[in-house]
């Protein structure tokens, strides 16, 4: 996220929907780990884990939109879309994890 606001945020991005909606999907990752975890419910918390997961693949999609706009410079969308990446192997990786568990009770 904090990458997001270095980069995105302090860009001098005209379309403020669209720095927005950047930005909220970074935040939309973090926020759906978040009420997950706090669920108390594997089940709950593999459904937060689906959502986040598809925020991430939203960031993405708006990082193509940014890079097509000059909104981004090739560093700028590679910094941000190797974090991508790695949520969504940290995502998967867990959502694997409580799969198991679940199979395992």
């Amino acid at each position: 996220m904090k990458l997001i606001y270095e980069i995105v945020g302090k860009k001098d991005i005209k379309d403020y929907r669209f720095r927005d909606q950047v930005i909220g999907s970074a935040l939309s990752i973090m926020n759906n780990i978040a009420e997950g975890f706090g669920s108390q419910s594997t089940n709950e918390f593999i459904r937060f884990l689906q959502i986040a997961r598809r925020s991430v693949f939203e960031l993405e999609s708006c990082l193509y939109a940014a890079s097509d706009n000059n909104y981004l410079n090739e560093i700028e969308f590679k910094k941000i879309f190797d974090q991508s990446e790695k949520a969504i192997k940290i995502i998967d990786g867990f959502l694997r994890y409580l799969r198991n568990y679940k199979l395992s009770r």
